[in-house]
């Protein structure tokens, strides 16, 4: 067990990611001195403001919290240079820190980074892991430097993707994995060999637009499927349908084996037909599921309920 008063630990962080890392090290008796998140923002149809989840969670503890602009110049590093941490944690802080901000505490800076460096840099790793077929991920701890993602890592640990897990059931197993990860981190913070990022393989996560969430079914199956689990809840892909656009969730992707009498028969895009939860829909070799839909200011429901209700039918197409 680590000696836990030799770190006086300044912690940054801004959604629920960085919040579940933070209320583990104070639940694990971890000295927080003082936590930065990003600026609170409107949120909600009222456009309140709104804590960001790592805020909340300082107020929740009675900690210190700032969200300065920027914790590299000004008011923000002042504040920084008062508290005079030996180490800083970064996990989904959303700014990039600067070089004498890497260099003040003794002990570095160190990023909690859900994928496994060096691949999936960068602002959506899991989502684009899950969108490339990736049957594996897991969180990283490396120490940061001037470069994006790219510093020397101290630990690393992986989970399986699993083919029908979409966003939500892997952001939950890195959420444990991350967890544990940062608690061993800690723990055996003077016997780590850090080792270097082989540059060869670097994939950048590049930040999601409306452009990424939009389903094209002359693609694959498999390609169509990962589209949408990857984006399931949130934000949710989309197709168009009966020149409305709707956003889609709860693929299942079903083998091409089994349809190939399929090939010929329908377009892509075309729901040809149903089971007890969900409707089929071709693509350019196989057949995905989709069990639930969501149209322009309504409610997510079921497909068969918009089925049942006119919404779709079968013969309808999604371009």
């Amino acid at each position: 067990m680590a000696e836990k008063d030799k770190f006086k630990i300044v912690f940054m962080g801004t959604p629920e990611f960085g919040a579940t890392i933070l209320e583990t090290l104070i639940k694990n008796g971890y000295n927080i001195i003082g936590v930065f998140s990003q600026p609170d923002k409107p949120r909600g149809r009222g456009l309140k403001l709104s804590s960001t989840p790592v805020k909340s969670v300082c107020l929740k503890y009675d900690l210190p919290v700032f969200q300065p602009g920027s914790v590299n110049k000004g008011e923000g590093f002042e504040t920084l240079l008062n508290l005079n941490p030996n180490i800083i944690i970064t996990a989904a802080y959303g700014k990039i820190l600067k070089k004498k901000v890497l260099d003040l505490p003794q002990k570095g800076c160190w990023n909690v980074h859900a994928s496994l460096l060096p691949k999936y840099r960068g602002a959506a790793p899991i989502q684009r892991a899950i969108e490339n077929g990736e049957k594996e991920t897991g969180i990283t701890i490396f120490k940061m430097i001037e470069a994006l993602d790219a510093g020397d890592i101290a630990i690393q640990k992986s989970i399986s993707i699993d083919i029908d897990d979409n966003f939500e059931a892997v952001y939950n197993k890195l959420i444990g994995l991350a967890k544990e990860t940062v608690l061993e981190f800690l723990e055996r913070f003077d016997s780590f060999i850090l080792k270097p990022q082989n540059e060869k393989e670097v994939i950048y996560a590049e930040k999601i637009t409306q452009k990424d969430l939009k389903v094209e079914f002359n693609w694959k199956a498999e390609k169509v499927h990962n589209k949408i689990r990857a984006y399931d809840p949130i934000p949710g892909s989309f197709a168009l349908i009966n020149n409305e656009k709707a956003k889609i969730f709860g693929s299942k992707l079903l083998l091409a084996n089994s349809l190939s009498d399929l090939n010929n028969e329908y377009e892509n895009g075309t729901i040809f037909a149903k089971d007890e939860e969900a409707i089929l829909v071709k693509c350019k070799d196989g057949v995905v599921k989709i069990k639930e839909i969501q149209f322009p200011n309504k409610k997510r429901i079921s497909t068969i309920d918009a089925i049942n209700g006119r919404k779709i039918k079968i013969g309808d197409k999604f371009y």
